[in-house]
């Protein structure tokens, strides 16, 4: 099984397990002399069933990704590194919306407001960070489609 049929396989685990879990809560309790829609016992086995393949598929994946190197990095780092990007990207693009806005004056004797960054020079550090994600989500989408399982 390659890597990324795994990852598809764990997203479609986990959407699986939050619907029996809802269904679950759905059918706690019911009004005396009442069945519940669904058998609690029958949905507690699938779940065990679903929680016990989710857990084997996260072992392989996690021993894999630590396992499988790419231009000398594992596709742990490459993980690690895409999301501290990923993070980095928001708080600037957060950051320049809100130094970029401009504050209208109805008058020259209201206190002009400046940003205090170079916004187009920070916009450029932005779309760089960008492109990076680019590249290294490109570069883990094609090593997920390359990588066996262990």
């Amino acid at each position: 099984m390659k890597l990324a049929t795994a990852l598809s396989e764990r997203a479609d685990l986990q959407t699986r397990i939050h619907e029996l879990s809802q269904r679950l809560n759905s059918n706690a309790k019911v009004q005396e002399g009442e069945k519940p829609s669904e058998e609690p016992l029958e949905l507690i086995s699938e779940l065990e069933r679903c929680m016990s393949r989710l857990e084997e598929l996260i072992i392989k994946i996690n021993i894999t990704n630590s396992s499988t190197k790419l231009d000398g990095l594992t596709i742990t780092e490459y993980i690690a590194k895409r999301d501290v990007l990923k993070q980095k990207i928001k708080i600037y693009r957060d950051f320049l919306t809100i130094a970029s806005n401009k504050i209208d004056r109805y008058s020259n004797k209201e206190i002009k407001i400046l940003s205090t960054v170079d916004v187009a020079e920070m916009q450029k550090q932005l779309d760089g960070y960008s492109k990076e994600l680019r590249l290294l989500d490109d570069k883990l989408q094609e090593a997920n489609w390359t990588t066996e399982l262990l």
